[in-house]
């Protein structure tokens, strides 16, 4: 169960990240996942908390599913929420959703690490952060 509730947010394919098979590159859906991720965290109130503690959050590892292309000037639904967290780390889940037909285009993951932003060590996530992912949810 996701701990937080999914965030989306709707674009039109640009001819810019169209490689030469025709769709959309893979290296523009890690950019997508990276862009919402930090759209998502500003809008639930995670980046002062997370400023206040002198910390940041770092990638880990991305997992992407590619299940079908994308092609310039289409709407993709992009839809983001905190699946789990535990001490250090967060594991986020993505979605990329065709408009037209509502088919599932790509699926994945990004394991996020809560580190302190001078020496980029690993530290315990902090209770304000915590608060900030449980009151979200509206379960």
């Amino acid at each position: 169960m996701a701990i937080t509730p999914v965030y989306s947010k709707t674009l039109i394919v640009p001819q810019s990240v169209i490689d030469e098979n025709g769709h959309v590159n893979n290296v523009a859906y890690v950019q997508w996942m990276q862009d919402i991720a930090v759209e998502h965290y500003t809008a639930i109130g995670g980046v002062g908390p997370t400023q206040h503690v002198g910390a940041t959050w770092v990638a880990r590892s991305h997992l992407i599913e590619y299940l079908l292309p994308a092609f310039a000037n289409e709407q993709i639904e992009i839809r983001t929420w905190i699946e789990s967290y535990r001490r250090v780390r967060s594991l986020r889940k993505y979605e990329f959703v065709r408009i037209t037909d509502g088919k599932l285009l790509v699926r994945g993951e990004t394991d996020w690490v809560f580190v302190e932003a001078q020496t980029g060590s690993p530290r315990a996530i902090p209770e304000e952060v915590i608060r900030i992912f449980q009151a979200t949810n509206p379960a």
